[in-house]
């Protein structure tokens, strides 16, 4: 199949339920059920140039996020097709209630929009979760949780900011070393 072809709308109706379902269980914390919508789980957050990649991985992945936002869900905003991936937009949305890469609880809020690329194989496996967001927003939003004004919070902001440093300090080569696409077909 070539980049301009795309498959048929039952294949696309699968992706989508396969999609769909695993944004469904990762909400309901059901990692089993979301780790099995992959032969391989493989997530890459090019926000913080990271890749959790297979099984071990993507679970420290899970609770590592749900230490710190145990509300976490999300708000679907499109669901669009293309040759080889499920494009969902969304928001996410979540409570800061424990560390994050070493970033202290706030608090706070955030609801941040976001872009996910679920790509898949030539046998319609899913090969990777790729998302796309702002991180300065997140942080923006958490940070307003705090009084900057008291003294007390300066402490807490020096740790955030350090934490927030070394999110994406080393980039994963495999986000970083890329190839550019053969675009003359």
């Amino acid at each position: 199949m070539g980049r301009f072809d795309l498959p048929d709308p039952d294949t696309l109706r699968a992706r989508e339920k396969l999609v769909l379902d695993h944004f469904h269980d990762e909400v309901r914390q059901e990692w089993d059920d979301v780790l099995a919508t992959f032969p391989h789980p493989h997530y890459e957050l090019i926000a913080m140039m990271t890749v959790h990649d297979g099984d071990a991985a993507v679970r420290r992945y899970y609770d590592d996020t749900r230490v710190a936002f145990p509300d976490q869900d999300h708000e679907i905003i499109a669901v669009r097709h293309s040759a080889d991936a499920v494009i969902v937009e969304f928001w996410l949305i979540g409570t800061h209630l424990g560390p994050l890469n070493g970033i202290p609880p706030t608090g706070g809020r955030f609801r941040v929009r976001m872009t996910g690329y679920f790509l898949f194989d030539e046998a319609e496996n899913l090969v990777c979760e790729r998302v796309y967001f702002d991180r300065l927003t997140m942080f923006s939003q958490l940070l307003a949780a705090q009084d900057m004004r008291d003294p007390r919070t300066w402490w807490w902001l020096v740790r955030a900011l350090r934490g927030l440093a070394r999110m994406g300090s080393t980039p994963d080569p495999r986000l970083t070393d890329t190839t550019p696409p053969d675009l003359s077909h």
